[in-house]
C-alpha cells in the first residue's frame, strides 16, 4: 500500500503531487500540508499534527469535505510528519512519497532528510519528493534498482559514517565493490546511463538523490 503525504514545507511544483497520486493512495496532511492540499483541489484522507500551522477555518473546511482530523498536544516528543508518517505505517503503507518537507528551515529540513534513517523504517520505502529530485534513503545488503531516463543524476551520499561494499550498475562512473567516506563528496553527481540504475551495498546508510533531467518527467 501507498502513502502521499503533504508536509508543510515548501511546495513550488505542485503538479509533482498531481502527477504522482494515485486513485488508491492513502493521502494524508501533516498539519499545515492541509493548506497544500486546499490549494491542490486535494482532500486528504487525514491531517494530522498539532494544527499550529493551519487555520481553524482550514481544518473546519477539510473536515467538512470528508477528512478526519487527528489533533495531537502541542508540547509532544514528535514532529508533525513523524506522526504522519506513524498513521501511515498503521494504515499498513509500505511504501511513502513525502511532498513539502523541503525548504522554509534548515532544522526542520535536514531532521525530515534525515527521518527515514530511524530504526522504525527500516522496512518501509520513504522517499521525499521536490519537483524534479526524489530522496531516498537506501539501506545495506539488497540490491536498489532505481528507474529514471538516461541524462539523469544519481548521487549517493553516505550517512553514519562509511558505506562499503557499494557496487553500481548501468552509471557514467560505476562503483565496483568500493567505499564512500562519511563526509566526502564522491558519490555525488553520477548519471545514468540508461533507463535504469542498480545500487548494492555491504554496510552502513546511503542516501540516495535522483535528478530527473530537464524534459524527461
Amino acid at each position: 500500500m501507498r502513502a502521499l503525504i503533504i508536509a508543510n514545507g515548501q511546495l513550488d511544483d505542485s503538479a509533482s503531487v498531481t502527477r504522482a497520486l494515485r486513485k488508491d493512495d492513502l493521502v494524508i496532511a501533516a498539519d499545515g500540508g492541509g493548506q497544500h492540499c486546499l490549494d491542490l483541489n486535494l482532500v486528504p484522507d487525514l491531517i494530522v499534527g498539532d494544527m499550529d500551522s493551519l487555520s481553524p477555518q482550514a481544518i473546519e473546511l477539510l473536515a467538512s469535505m470528508g477528512a478526519r482530523v487527528v489533533r495531537h498536544a502541542r508540547r509532544k516528543d514528535e514532529t508533525d510528519l513523524e506522526l504522519a508518517v506513524a498513521e501511515a505505517m498503521h494504515a499498513g503503507a509500505d511504501d511513502i512519497l513525502i511532498f513539502g518537507a523541503l525548504g522554509k528551515r534548515w532544522d526542520m529540513t535536514l531532521a525530515n532528510v534525515l527521518l527515514p534513517a530511524d530504526r522504525a523504517y527500516r522496512n518501509t520505502s520513504i522517499s521525499l519528493v521536490d519537483g524534479n529530485q526524489r530522496v531516498t534513503l537506501l539501506q545495506p545488503g539488497r540490491t536498489h534498482h532505481i528507474e529514471g531516463t538516461r541524462g539523469d543524476t544519481l548521487s549517493l551520499i553516505p550517512l553514519a559514517g562509511d558505506a562499503t561494499g557499494i557496487t553500481t550498475e548501468h552509471l557514467d562512473y560505476p562503483l565496483q565493490h568500493e567505499t564512500l567516506h562519511f563526509g566526502s563528496p564522491r558519490g555525488v553527481s553520477n548519471v545514468f546511463m540508461t533507463d535504469h540504475a542498480a545500487v548494492r551495498f555491504e554496510t552502513g546508510l546511503l542516501l540516495c538523490i535522483h535528478i530527473e533531467a530537464a524534459g524527461s518527467t
